[in-house]
């Protein structure tokens, strides 16, 4: 095993890493995230009202007279309205321009120009392709059309999604509070927010009671955040300043008045919209392979129309210009599938709205195949794979534990909650009482109210409500008498109510950190009755301490005092300022753990992620023992981490080698000063869990991830998402708790918040690929028996087996309906995709190749010898590095490399399409082409020298006015006999391309399986496909009045069509026989079984769900 790296293995560990150094090295000269226009927060009141121009009160905020009217007006035309810039968009016409100039349609533009240019030189003797110009021209305008219809389309369901701020909040204005649009706040403006307000914008704090608010869509940090005026102004970094509130963070406790130092794009959420907006998108994988088929078959296709045009017009169609001019355009129309750009926008378009049917909203169409294609996923927790809801969890009363939910993750001797064990009720009474939240109604049942206070309070309200009969009545019956709420500085909440007990009428409850309310208690609860505090029992504290907080869990004590009547009763008085309150001899009753659990179906989807080959990291704000036990529980991570085996094996974290363990969990600290080397020892692992991310680290390790050539998917719903949403191969944002700026940078946005949603979504593009190569492998296959009857035509010669007209007919034809049906095709098998590796997997072999071919790149670089920087080269010298590229080793090296992965159009796809199915398909026109002229007294003798005689001596066989042909039998054909038997050969290759690609159609599809069975003839839409392409071409071959243009005929008997079904039959055989010597290395491409891995919902999950 490798234990340690020599310098030549760092040396190419930090290859292809440069470019990211290198930009970040740029970005630290700008401003950073953490020094935004945001200083205000350091000024005292009284410098903020002269800087603000303002007038606000601190005493008593509601007497505020804040701006005038007149003012106000002057700020907003100053400074514009509250809103986030949206990013610029593209003209409708502009995005059509782009669909309009792909290189296909520009071919078919071209060569129709051709046609007309040819019309204008010999009008009488091109009349024949009037028609086919027109229909080239009106094709490529009509594939720009429909790709940009599509386009169009998806852009207008979007549009719902684009509200970008609250839509009104309280403002004192001329000395009264109003209600006003949040777009019209401006700075200097007093503001009143309230629990469950969106904040309108940043605001300095000169006015609180108990504030919190949750930042979590800013920071990624799940626990709410306490905000409090500071009179003398807070010298830190604005995200850590106490008197600061963010623009579109939730105020979940408390109220707070402020006064607003930045609207619109200057706010914080301002500045992460810009940094969004800084990072460039990159091109889907389906388009660069789209783009390069493209360019390659245009390639081919230019070059062999211009050398069988030089071929025909140097030897047997001498000095006839115009005739191979036409010969060249068929060519050029026989390679290039014509159909394929409207061919592969509506297949994406139906798989987008499939997947709209499953509750994912696709933005960019390219996006569905590209969820498909993803090797890694990285995912944020809080809010994504978590509901951000906290809920009880376990209770320990002080000599048992109890779990609220059962859990299959707890130990043997936890037992079941029950409100009657001793200290439950105490609990329950101390969750109910000892509270602050506010419901958003009370005349409804307590189960259907929504609970406005911050996640852990609602937590224990939720679990106290379960257990009360009736829970207004509860709190009723006990007022409160005094209290004391919870602040950072106690780190404990104290009330005093009017409960009776055997010694009195009041009660004191505590709640808060454990450490600190356990220091207030000389006694514990047990079997309700006070003992000692004893080292037995602060052992056993410390042991059920360490086991809630080991399984990620936030842990609160409860503590009660029964006050005795004969120094407290109703008539005493408390107070928190002179210390007029019980603080000790309090009574211990329980720790009670919270967490924010999974969310439904979470860990089922992570699973089947991982079994799918992808490799699913969690990137969070929260705390690293947190993120890890929710990791623990959801499939993330499974094996050990250098810290758990350490713990395991006795040994010191520093002699734990890193081929010893396969998880990592990497503070953001640590992410700043990595080299490249480390960075490659973490996505190495199978496991990786990031914690203590900022936005730019999240950035950062998309970076890193697709520099090692991953294929990125990014969730989120903060804020602090955005920059990675936009800079993945593909963002997912969430709809529901998504903040606007992660909806707008997503590619793709999950409607009901569902990460499990990320798995159809996976299967579907997965599938869509697998029907694209389908579709594709499809359509090209008949460019074979197009294009080499054509060079028959040429080298042979021979009449003309199918004409450029009757080739469009096919292309955009039959094929087109039967090409659009592979999109309703159903997987072959129920697990096939889903077990099987992504389509371009990323291993150390393709790491190893790519930054061999990096460092290559970094040592041929220009630099600057005294500044070190890379000098770009002129444009000369890469031309020249360009053309001399082929004569050097490495360019063969690199163009034979074996490729682990898949392309749309590969190898496999090409032998099959051309050398394969294309030669069958080829064999049977020609041999039913030669069987038809045969019957009608041709030999292919006697056709070589018909068409040599047209070609040296201008005798023009095959017309209405042709001589009569002697063939080598010595029978005499005449004029109209010529002119059926090329129009019935025509017609039949014609007919033979069609049925044989019938046949085609289920032999594409055999891959898994043989091209029988349900899986493959299911697809209903593909006989409605071939139904359609039969009833057009019957139409085409036998309506006379269509003859004109197509050259079919009526006379041609059905039983020519036995030729090509025959050959169809031989497909499908080979097909057949394909599979089986295929079969090895497609079950080496299934991913193998993990150990340990949980495809079971927790029980949490099975208890919610039995709720509803």
């Amino acid at each position: 095993m490798k234990r340690e790296m020599t310098k030549e293995d760092m040396e190419l560990a930090a290859a292809g890493y440069e470019h990211l150094e290198e930009s970040q090295a740029k970005a630290s000269d700008s401003k950073g995230l953490d020094e935004v226009d945001l200083t205000e927060h350091k000024l005292s009141f009284d410098e903020l009202t002269k800087v603000l121009d303002t007038r606000f009160d601190t005493k008593d905020p509601g007497l505020s007279f804040g701006l005038t009217t007149e003012e106000a007006k002057a700020r907003l035309a100053r400074d514009g309205p509250n809103i986030l810039t949206p990013p610029k968009k593209k003209s409708a016409w502009r995005k059509y321009w782009d669909c309009l100039r792909t290189m296909f349609n520009i071919l078919l533009i071209v060569a129709g120009i051709l046609e007309y240019v040819l019309l204008g030189i010999d009008f009488k003797g091109n009349f024949q392709n009037t028609y086919l110009g027109g229909i080239l021209i009106a094709v490529a305008f009509l594939n720009a059309f429909i790709e940009f219809y599509q386009l169009q389309k998806s852009e207008a369901i979007l549009a719902s999604f684009l509200a970008m701020i609250p839509p009104s909040c309280r403002v004192v204005r001329d000395a009264t509070i109003t209600s006003i649009p949040a777009a019209d706040l401006v700075k200097g403006d007093v503001v009143l927010v309230r629990v469950g307000d969106k904040t309108p914008a940043d605001l300095i704090l000169f006015a609180a009671t108990d504030l919190k608010v949750d930042n979590s869509s800013l920071t990624g940090e799940s626990e709410p955040q306490e905000r409090h005026p500071k009179p003398n102004g807070a010298d830190v970094r604005p995200v850590e300043a106490e008197n600061l509130m963010f623009n579109s963070t939730l105020v979940v406790n408390g109220e707070g008045w402020g006064t607003v130092v930045r609207t619109g794009d200057h706010t914080l959420i301002g500045q992460i919209a810009a940094l969004t907006g800084g990072e460039s998108g990159n091109e889907s994988p389906l388009s660069k392979e789209i783009g390069h088929f493209v360019m390659m078959v245009s390639i081919i296709a230019i070059a062999f129309a211009i050398i069988f045009f030089v071929v025909g017009i140097t030897t047997a169609y001498k000095g006839q210009a115009t005739q191979n001019v036409t010969f060249a355009v068929s060519i050029l129309v026989a390679f290039v599938p014509e159909g394929l750009p409207s061919v592969v926008t509506l297949l994406l378009s139906i798989a987008a709205k499939r997947m709209a049917a499953q509750n994912v909203l696709v933005k960019d169409l390219q996006g569905v195949e590209t969820l498909g294609s993803l090797t890694l996923l990285a995912t944020d927790k809080t809010g994504t794979l978590t509901r951000n809801q906290m809920t009880v969890t376990n209770i320990w009363s002080g000599d048992k534990m109890y779990s609220a939910f059962q859990s299959n993750n707890d130990s043997s001797d936890t037992t079941a909650f029950a409100i009657d064990a001793p200290g439950m009720r105490e609990t329950v009474d101390i969750a109910a009482l000892n509270s602050r939240v506010k419901f958003d109604k009370t005349d409804v049942p307590f189960e259907q109210r929504a609970i406005l206070g911050d996640a852990t309070e609602t937590g224990l309200i939720r679990f106290a409500g379960r257990y009360l009969p009736d829970f207004d009545e509860h709190q009723k019956k006990h007022p409160k008498v005094f209290e004391i709420p919870f602040n950072s500085t106690n780190k404990w909440a104290l009330v005093i109510v009017d409960k009776a007990h055997g010694d009195g009428v009041l009660t004191s409850y505590i709640k808060g950190a454990p450490e600190r309310v356990l220091a207030k208690c000389t006694t514990y609860l047990k079997d309700g009755q006070p003992v000692p505090v004893s080292d037995e029992f602060r052992k056993a504290y410390d042991d059920a301490y360490n086991y809630m907080a080991s399984r990620g869990h936030r842990v609160i004590a409860c503590a009660q005092r029964l006050l005795p009547s004969s120094d407290y009763d109703r008539s005493t008085t408390f107070s928190k300022n002179d210390g007029a309150y019980p603080s000790t001899e309090y009574c211990f009753v329980s720790l009670t753990s919270l967490e924010d659990p999974p969310k439904h179906g979470v860990r089922e989807a992570i699973g089947t992620l991982r079994l799918a080959g992808i490799k699913v990291m969690m990137v969070t704000g929260d705390h690293p023992k947190t993120a890890e036990a929710i990791a623990r529980k959801i499939n993330l991570i499974l094996g050990d981490t250098k810290d758990t085996l350490a713990d395991k094996t006795g040994r010191p974290v520093e002699e734990i080698y890193e081929d010893e363990v396969d998880a990592v969990v990497v503070h953001g600290d640590d992410i700043d000063g990595l080299q490249g080397w480390q960075w490659d020892q973490i996505f190495a692992k199978q496991e990786i869990v990031f914690a203590r991310t900022s936005p730019q680290h999240k950035l950062e390790i998309v970076k890193r991830a697709q520099a090692l050539g991953h294929i990125v998917g990014v969730t989120g719903d903060g804020v602090n998402d955005s920059p990675a949403l936009k800079k993945a191969d593909l963002g997912i944002a969430m709809n529901i708790s998504g903040s606007d700026v992660s909806k707008e940078a997503a590619n793709m946005i999950l409607l009901d918040d569902n990460f499990a949603s990320t798995v159809k979504g996976v299967a579907e593009g997965r599938q869509i690929f697998v029907n694209l190569k389908r579709s594709i492998q499809y359509t090209i296959s008949h460019s074979t028996p197009e294009v080499i009857p054509q060079l028959l035509y040429v080298v042979v010669p021979i009449p003309l087996p199918l004409s450029a007209i009757l080739i469009l007919v096919i292309d955009l034809g039959f094929e087109l309906f039967v090409a659009l049906s592979f999109a309703w095709d159903k997987p072959e098998t129920i697990d096939g995709l889903m077990r099987m590796s992504p389509r371009k997997p990323v291993n150390q072999r393709t790491i190893t190749n790519r930054k061999k071919k990096a460092l290559r790149r970094t040592k041929t670089l220009l630099r600057d010898p005294e500044t070190n920087e890379v000098v770009q080269p002129s444009r000369v010298y890469r031309w020249k590095t360009s053309l001399s590229a082929p004569f050097t080793r490495e360019f063969w090296e690199d163009r034979f490399q074996q490729a682990d992965g898949e392309t749309l159009v590969d190898g496999k796809l090409l032998s099959y399409a051309y050398l394969e199915a294309g030669v069958i398909e080829m064999l049977g026109a020609l041999v039913a082409y030669f069987v038809v002229f045969w019957k009608s007294g041709f030999s292919p003798s006697d056709l070589r020298r018909a068409q040599l005689g047209k070609c040296e001596s201008l005798i023009p066989y095959f017309t209405k006015t042709s001589p009569d042909f002697i063939n080598g039998r010595g029978q005499v054909i005449g004029a109209s006999q010529q002119v059926d038997a090329l129009a019935k050969a025509q017609s039949i290759v014609y007919l033979s391309v069609f049925i044989i690609q019938c046949f085609n159609v289920f032999a594409v599809k055999a891959k898994f399986r043989f091209p029988f069975g349900k899986s493959i003839v299911g697809n209903y839409y593909n006989f409605a496909g071939i139904v359609a392409g039969a009833c057009l071409g019957m139409f085409i071959v036998y309506t006379p009045p269509l003859h004109v243009v197509f050259g079919g005929t009526q006379h041609l008997s059905p039983l020519y069509w036995l030729i090509p079904v025959a050959f169809g039959c031989l497909l499908l055989a080979w097909a057949s026989i394909r599979v089986l010597l295929l079969r090895k290395s497609i079950e080496n491409a299934r991913v193998k079984d993990i150990k340990g891995l949980m495809m079971f919902p927790t029980m949490r999950t099975m208890s919610m769900r039995s709720k509803h």
